[in-house]
């Protein structure tokens, strides 16, 4: 696998790349159930479905889908609970601090692109230091659009005064990479967050893929 070039910055997903909020999700969810009633559910049965924040969790927890006549209500009382609760047990995967350490080192920029709500974004990252030295942090509503739209995308490159061709950005979802793509960018596909043995990650056509996050630096070898 060949290293990109000319890259200036390195944008990144949050959850499922940078730091696994699954168990602070998940307890969130199975809160929900508990004081209903219901029994508890293991973590394991959360975890494949965080990448879909709420709907995700409430698929789960309550075999409820949008279309349901409560599921407005439901999701607000999730985002409540997970609010309470969202630094308790959140943490970067192995090899995130070691990798922004290095990127810091080379002198590129880096920032965070997601689509979690300023609501939990902004105090989430406030509350843990990997993050003082990111140049850009984009969330769901910075924009009008939410990816796979562009737009949050190009809003990083526009604060870190980079421009997109020269952003790579790495994350654990098709539409990461459709927003890449769209956005003009390099993009990489990381494998070892939230993805399942169903996810067929070839088909979304990043230009490269890794298995750990210090894995990205060899694709940084040139950069």
């Amino acid at each position: 696998m060949e290293a990109f070039l000319n890259i200036a910055a390195v944008l990144f997903d949050l959850d499922g790349t940078l730091i696994d909020s699954a168990p602070d999700l998940g307890a969130a969810a199975d809160q929900m159930r508990v004081q209903r009633g219901l029994a508890s559910l293991p973590f394991e049965r959360y975890r494949p479905l965080c990448g879909a924040g709420a709907r995700g969790m409430l698929e789960i927890a309550f075999g409820m889908g949008p279309d349901h006549v409560d599921y407005e209500s439901m999701r607000e009382e999730f985002f409540s609970k997970y609010e309470q609760c969202m630094t308790e047990r959140t943490f970067a995967f192995d090899g995130v601090h070691d990798l922004i350490g290095a990127i810091n080192a080379r002198g590129l920029a880096w920032g965070v692109v997601t689509n979690k709500s300023q609501r939990f974004t902004n105090p989430l990252t406030a509350a843990m230091p990997l993050f003082s030295s990111a140049g850009t942090i984009v969330s769901g509503d910075t924009t009008p659009h939410a990816k796979p739209h562009p737009a949050p995308l190009l809003e990083a490159a526009r604060q870190l005064g980079v421009a997109p061709a020269q952003c790579l950005y790495v994350g654990d979802d098709e539409r990461d990479i459709l927003a890449g793509h769209a956005a003009g960018m390099q993009t990489v596909a990381a494998t070892y967050g939230y993805l399942g043995s169903q996810s067929d990650v070839g088909a979304w056509n990043a230009h490269a893929q890794i298995n750990s996050p210090m894995a990205l630096l060899k694709l940084l070898a040139s950069a």
